[in-house]
């Protein structure tokens, strides 16, 4: 346990951040989820329908990750990585 006032701060304040971090990292996750989910869809059977909503989940997924990159949360070169795989899912196989 803290012993000083200001340790005591510091320690409430790396808890409050711990959460707000692990809370960004979720919902990147939980995006990242829903885009490769949609492409699943779109692959399986392309329709404008299914185009829109993958470019919508993938329009998403980046703003988060840029956020997360933007407020530390993300190293800029993991947001940059994640950012690529995405790209890359719905990107044809040749």
């Amino acid at each position: 346990m803290a012993n000083t006032k200001s340790a005591l701060k510091r320690a409430q304040i790396a808890e409050r951040n711990r959460l707000r971090n692990k809370a960004y990292k979720s919902a990147v996750k939980t995006l990242m989820k829903k885009y490769f989910a949609a492409v699943e869809v779109y692959t399986a059977n392309p329709t404008p329908e299914s185009k829109q909503v993958v470019e919508e989940r993938m329009s998403e997924a980046y703003s988060k990750i840029d956020k997360a990159v933007k407020r530390g949360v993300l190293h800029p070169n993991t947001g940059a990585r994640k950012k690529s795989r995405l790209a890359h899912k719905l990107k044809p196989s040749t």
